[in-house]
């Protein structure tokens, strides 16, 4: 077994590759993959890595023909699951780029490892669970190692963690701090995958076996340091995500609940706590889906919740959470055609109010973040390419800071400004 970093051993360029991507067979693997293929800078040394060699070979076959010079791409072999194999692949990098679900199974000895031998690691998760076992487990080894854990680098959690660190990084110029950010999934056309499928479905298996599961997942604090509803005896400002349909009167819209904000919220909140409170001492954030004003508004938010609901019913209970993975859903490993892909998108709006002492004016901030392929494919696998750039190329250029991380405390405005190289909108201006 590999020893394991110290804290003066950070991840140099000593190391034989800069980036690995594990999980490279997979169908989000291999767009990740792609992605590094067209707009990795050449110097960056990076390596696929997996369980099947020859799934692999296919995938660097295919990789070979959109860059020729990839034929000198290595691959290595690991399973996820046997952590000699992962001790033996990860001193060996400087950074983890893995899309391998359910992270809750297949992610834990991938995480771990990473921190202890001092190596960046980046993920597509959105399970509450596996991030929460990764904060106990992972984040004093990675503050002594100096690794960057970060969970979250796609769609989950990337538009709405980076938006309101964007909004935040207005109101810090004119320094001001935010009372409150609401987030809100607006025009958004994509598919959900197979593996985000299996993710939700082993999730909702996990709450309806074990109590302390669905605890946290009605924590709003369930990800920060310390997940306490009360501290000192004070309660926290915010409340549980939103379950029905409102009227949202800062935004001037119907509202119904985001399925994604359960984990997002659980993201931004974390992020201030890691940021020591920088958003605000009492920052409050909220998520919801928009939908336009009047009777036609009305009548899509309720559609949406009732839908939602219905799934989330379904899903609770063994026989008929089989029935929907068996007859109805998309399986692990398959996805969209890449036009289905290239026609996708989505919008994010963003609203935040700035905290200021009773001689000054609060300010309103609106911010948008804009992606031009489908969410859960095209997009994610530019936030998480980006993120494993970011992590490896700018390393000299981030915050001194380490642990189990958010993309917004670990990247910042750098990554905001690499995503918008590559053709994302992060946008903000006075509301």
């Amino acid at each position: 077994m590999s020893t394991p970093a110290t804290a003066s051993s950070s991840p140099t360029r000593t190391r034989d590759h800069d980036i690995v991507l594990f999980g490279a067979t997979g169908f989000t693997g291999r767009l990740v993959a792609e992605y590094f293929a067209e707009h990795a800078p050449k110097d960056v040394r990076w390596a696929i890595a997996g369980r099947n060699r020859e799934k692999l070979e296919g995938v660097k076959r295919d990789l070979v023909a959109i860059d020729p010079a990839l034929a000198d791409l290595d691959i290595l072999i690991a399973d996820g699951l046997d952590e000699a194999s992962l001790d033996a692949l990860v001193p060996k990098t400087r950074v983890v780029c893995t899309t391998v679900g359910p992270f809750g199974k297949n992610g834990q000895k991938l995480a771990a490892a990473c921190a202890r031998h001092g190596t960046h690691y980046c993920d597509i998760t959105g399970e509450v669970p596996f991030i929460r076992a990764s904060i106990d487990e992972n984040h004093e080894k990675a503050t002594a190692t100096r690794a960057r854990i970060v969970h979250c680098c796609g769609f989950d959690s990337i538009p709405f963690d980076l938006g309101v660190h964007m909004l935040w990084d207005r109101a810090k110029k004119d320094g001001h701090t935010l009372a409150w950010a609401k987030g809100f999934a607006g025009k958004l056309k994509g598919s959900l995958s197979g593996g985000t499928i299996a993710s939700m479905l082993a999730l909702m298996e996990d709450a309806e076996r074990d109590r302390n599961v669905r605890r946290l997942l009605a924590n709003p604090y369930g990800l920060d340091p310390d997940p306490r509803r009360k501290v000192a005896g004070r309660p926290r400002p915010d409340s549980p995500d939103q379950r029905g349909v409102r009227w949202d009167h800062d935004l001037g819209r119907w509202t119904a609940p985001f399925v994604m904000s359960a984990i997002n919220t659980r993201i931004v909140r974390r992020t201030n706590a890691l940021l020591d409170g920088a958003y605000g001492k009492d920052f409050r954030y909220s998520e919801s889906m928009s939908f336009p004003k009047g009777p036609k508004g009305f009548f899509g938010a309720s559609m949406l919740t009732a839908g939602l609901g219905a799934f989330v019913a379904t899903a609770a209970f063994a026989p008929t959470r089989a029935l929907l993975a068996k007859r109805v859903l998309p399986k692990a490993g398959e996805g969209p055609s890449k036009a289905k892909r290239d026609a996708g998108y989505f919008e994010v709006h963003l609203l935040a109010e700035t905290e200021v002492d009773e001689n000054a004016k609060k300010e309103r901030l609106a911010g948008k973040v804009i992606g031009t392929s489908d969410p859960g494919y095209g997009e994610t696998a530019k936030m998480l390419g980006e993120s494993a750039l970011c992590l490896s190329e700018d390393e000299a250029a981030l915050d001194d800071r380490f642990g189990v991380l958010t993309p917004a405390s670990a990247m910042g405005m750098r990554l905001v400004e690499r995503l918008r190289s590559a053709g994302m909108t992060f946008a903000v201006e006075h509301a």
